[in-house]
């Protein structure tokens, strides 16, 4: 059995599967591969799929399969997995790192000080003590984040069509009511044709005036001019960005938007994480041989 490693893993993972077949992260021997390990940057399209005629098994290292036909795949009777247990501290903990970075200045407080400014005046913080915290999708990850914002001294709100009730957040029916209380909004959605553009201009409405918008879920869940708008109008407050149309992106409409802090999908990009996305991964493919 090959196992190809058509994205980069922990570098001690090919040690661990060695066990189960010859491993290589050579995407020349694609139509070789009877199990196929990805993240992000490998797109499993039709096409990829037709080109693996072996190809049975597909594990995705994070969370959201869109860059998986899952549709096809299923036709073609390959099992698609992805490590969605692994992620959840790593994505949690930026987009924490993302609220506290922009509500006070981090990044640009940094630039002026190695370009030789003293801007202490301009730069006006805020803090996130007794502010409100609304969620948009009540995971995993947002568990996680909810159980961080608690510490702080937030309130924590959340929004899910699917989710009933959680032991860390006041759910609300409709997102805009959680719109309409939420001084920082966090989104952890999957993109879906539900979930695709769901922060656009109408719902930008809803927010708040001056709240912060945070996304490490998926780039497409939002409409990135309508967001770049509604800092410039003064809508939104800051925006912190770890997720792209695509990685990376073609285009970047907030490079000279206000009070933005962006990052290059980090967000499951931790030592700790790639081990436990590793310790799943063996777990799938030996349930898989057996």
């Amino acid at each position: 059995m090959l196992i190809l490693l058509s994205d980069a893993f922990d570098p001690g993972l090919p040690d661990k599967l060695e066990k189960f077949g010859e491993v290589t992260d050579d995407k020349e021997r694609l139509a070789e591969a009877e199990v196929v390990l990805i993240r992000s940057k490998t797109k499993v399209t039709k096409e990829y799929i037709d080109s693996a005629p072996n190809l049975k098994l597909v594990i995705r290292g994070g969370v959201g399969l869109d860059n998986v036909d899952l549709v096809y795949a299923k036709e073609k009777g390959i099992t698609v997995h992805n490590t969605a247990a692994a992620s959840s501290v790593a994505v949690a903990e930026l987009a924490f790192a993302l609220m506290i970075a922009t509500t006070n200045h981090v990044v640009v407080a940094d630039k002026s000080m190695r370009e030789g400014q003293w801007i202490k005046k301009q730069l006006k913080r805020t803090e996130l003590y007794k502010k409100t915290l609304g969620i948009i999708g009540m995971g995993r990850i947002a568990t996680e984040l909810a159980i961080r914002a608690k510490a702080f001294g937030m309130e924590i709100v959340a929004y899910d069509p699917f989710v009933e009730q959680s032991d860390y957040a006041e759910m609300k029916p409709t997102l805009q009511e959680l719109l309409e209380v939420s001084d920082y909004v966090s989104m952890h959605l999957p993109l879906t044709d539900d979930t695709k553009g769901l922060i656009n201009a109408e719902t930008l409405k809803y927010f708040k005036d001056g709240a912060y918008l945070i996304n490490t879920g998926r780039g497409k869940t939002i409409v990135e001019e309508d967001v770049v708008e509604a800092l410039k109008s003064g809508k939104l407050k800051g925006f912190g960005n770890d997720v792209w149309y695509s990685d990376p992106p073609e285009k970047n409409p907030f490079i000279d938007a206000p009070n933005v802090t962006m990052i290059p999908h980090l967000g499951a990009s931790t030592k700790e994480n790639l081990l436990r996305i590793g310790d799943i991964i063996e777990e799938l493919i030996g349930e898989y041989i057996k």
